[in-house]
């Protein structure tokens, strides 16, 4: 596939099963570069065949989920580019809106009864964010801080506008609709139309974020994941709470985890009034979540257990969820070298696998014996299947079909013994022909994140534009167990630099048509990273990209939205240690042409991070180019704009095409 061809890939969200079982709805996304947006609906799929319906017909419609009794279909559109609930007849018909939070809507869940819809939405504090009109962002009052973690990437300042939880009674869909009445001589204006919206009621009012709402099985109390405790400034711990439905300002939540630090993921009530939770233990000092595999937990009464091992399974995947599945038990999804198979999981904490092999499950729902998972696979960014009691997937949608046509190259597994014994495992993406090829090596981001088998527009681009591209998972990636994962805690660039160039080395060992020769090196994030410290140690790349990398640990600290921890933890404490990992602190000896691409609003890896690195490249005399991408931040390869994600592929190789021209 060329990099035109981003807009045919179409992923799927979280799946929503009708009570019968006998259909699903979800949401496709996909981008568009008419629109320069990511576009997509909901769709109705018929769990025993026929061709998938389009349900909606908005321009960024996600996160269906049915009523209780299957009777209405609660999802989010975004109304002036915020996401509000709406209603939609299971039978069809106009969405109905019921929300307009001035911030939008984030998260939402239906009672056991259907009456009411408990949701979380960012409440300003007065006078910003568009509360006051008129009043631009410039104008509004400054802002006082007195903590670490004033902003988010993605977000911006996050401290004045605080997730909250609400409650709102779930109007009829058979109502007659509101008509605006024709002015008369004298009438007074009538009101916009957010007040004509049922009444919202606020749940929660502390100064923290309330995620993750959870209704008990009678409806009357509202469980949450949020960080209540005193010492919520200065570690990462998060808790269950839970406050009854009617709770007004004067209520105090009940904590319903104990006093072990955990940084909580997800959580579920189950119908015999257990809450199940997924959560990463952060050790003694609650700050520790390097390589922390998440573990499934359930609260009975006051007895929290933890009942999976983190050793074995991690269920912290990106979009972890849990989903009931029967009595006692829920569905989950793990993540092993590269893949994500779906787990049930009972109150025993026995697992039994429901469905693998080449697949990553990125959500799943089950109604009685009927049970679906939304995954990726090698030929598929989104697919919806059906789950067979044998475990044999049976596709419902065929979303990647457009994306196929374009020719898609199979890569091959590998897995090579590094130079100290130690596996590294990964894939080898190789154009049609003898090659020679040059060879791209790339590096993920994370660092606790990994490549897997599912379609990747990355590789498919540059393999198209005649390049073998090698990728792979070195120590510090996932899905290898916890001790892989910590091996580069406060020893960044150590061992990971021994893996990915012993995977190289492999690879091209291994496959005579790979040209050794003429390689080049990027990745982004932590894979920036990477890159930057590759080539100030290794000096036979003839071309490098870094990209929203992590390259000054020390000024991270004060610029980054994760800067009050990330770099503590990953690189340590010590000003003198952090400096022995640092990419700034070795840009002397880089001399391969480098282009450095950044986006102009990343929060995470902030845009100094690039300048700096640009700024010493330069002052070196090394060939480099600094590309600024406005209004993008750290999700700009994944998320970005159309047109950007384009763009980005385009320098990219024009850039690789200066260096190691690739025939096509």
């Amino acid at each position: 596939m060329r990099a035109a061809d981003l807009e045919l890939l179409t992923t799927v969200g979280l799946p929503s099963l009708h009570p019968d079982g006998s259909w699903a709805v979800v949401a496709t996304s996909r981008p568009d570069l008419d629109a320069d947006a990511n576009v997509g609906q909901l769709w109705s799929v018929a769990l025993e065949g026929g061709a998938p319906r389009r349900l909606t017909r908005g321009r960024a419609d996600r996160s269906p989920a049915f009523s209780p009794d299957g009777s209405a279909i609660a999802f989010l559109r975004p109304v002036d580019g915020r996401p509000q609930l709406h209603l939609l007849d299971a039978r069809g018909g106009e969405p109905l809106a019921i929300t307009a939070q001035p911030l939008g809507v984030s998260g939402f869940t239906w009672s056991p009864d259907g009456a009411r819809i408990v949701f979380a939405a960012r409440v300003p504090e007065p006078g910003r964010y568009g509360t006051v009109e008129g009043l631009a962002a410039e104008a509004e009052p400054a802002r006082r801080f007195t903590a670490l973690g004033t902003k988010s990437n993605g977000l911006g300042w996050s401290r004045d506008r605080r997730t909250q939880l609400f409650v709102l009674e779930v109007p009829s869909l058979d109502a007659e609709p509101h008509y605006d009445p024709a002015p008369r001589p004298g009438d007074e204006p009538s009101g916009d139309a957010a007040s004509r919206l049922p009444e919202a009621r606020q749940l929660t009012f502390a100064d923290a974020d309330h995620a993750s709402p959870a209704l008990s099985p009678d409806g009357s109390r509202v469980a949450f994941i949020a960080s209540l405790h005193d010492s919520r400034e200065d570690d990462l711990r998060s808790d269950v709470w839970e406050l009854p439905i009617d709770a007004d300002e004067s209520s105090e939540p009940r904590r319903r985890t104990d006093e072990h630090p955990l940084s909580i993921v997800d959580l579920l009530w189950g119908p015999d009034d257990r809450l199940w939770f997924i959560a990463q233990d952060l050790g003694p000092t609650a700050l520790d979540f390097v390589a922390r595999n998440a573990a499934l937990h359930l609260v009975d009464g006051e007895r929290v257990t933890r009942l999976t091992d983190p050793d074995a399974h991690d269920l912290a995947e990106i979009g972890a969820h849990l989903s009931q599945a029967g009595p006692g038990a829920v569905l989950a999804q793990d993540r092993v070298r590269g893949r994500v198979p779906l787990l049930r999981i009972d109150d025993a904490g026995r697992v039994e696998v429901l469905a693998a092999g080449d697949i990553e499950v990125s959500g799943h729902a089950s109604a009685g014996e009927a049970v679906v998972v939304a995954l990726a696979a090698p030929d598929s960014l989104g697919e919806l299947a059906r789950v067979e009691p044998d475990g044999r997937l049976t596709r419902l949608t065929d979303f990647g079909a457009a994306a196929r046509s374009t020719g898609l190259v199979a890569p091959v597994e590998l897995e090579v013994v590094g130079r100290s014994g130690h596996p590294v495992h990964g894939w080898v993406a190789i154009p049609p022909g003898e090659g020679p090829h040059p060879v791209l090596l790339n590096i993920h981001g994370g660092p606790f994140a990994s490549y897997g088998v599912h379609l990747f527009d990355e590789t498919q681009v540059y393999v198209d534009a005649g390049y073998a591209v090698v990728y792979g998972n070195p120590r510090g990636s996932a899905g290898y167990g916890q001790a892989h994962g910590r091996a580069i805690k406060e020893a960044m660039g150590t061992v990971d630099l021994d893996d990915v160039l012993d995977l190289l080395d492999g690879a091209v060992a291994a496959h005579p048509e790979l040209d050794g020769e003429r390689t080049a090196v990027l990745g982004g994030s932590y894979g920036g990273y990477l890159t930057a410290w590759t080539i100030a140690h290794d000096h036979r790349f003839r071309a490098a990209v870094v990209e929203r990398g992590f390259l000054d640990p020390e000024v991270f600290i004060g610029t980054s939205d994760i800067g009050g921890f990330f770099a503590d933890e990953y690189t340590g404490r010590e000003a003198a240690h952090r400096a022995t990992q640092s990419p700034q602190a070795v840009v002397d000896q880089v001399t391969t042409p480098t282009l450095v691409l950044h986006s102009e609003l990343d929060l995470r890896c902030p845009l100094s991070q690039a300048e700096r690195y640009y700024s010493a490249l330069k002052r070196n005399g090394v060939e480099t180019e600094l590309v600024v991408f406005p209004g993008e931040d750290h999700e700009l390869s994944r998320a970005g704009r159309p047109r950007h994600r384009l763009e980005r592929f385009e320098i990219i190789l024009e850039w690789l095409a200066r260096y190691i021209p690739a025939s096509t």
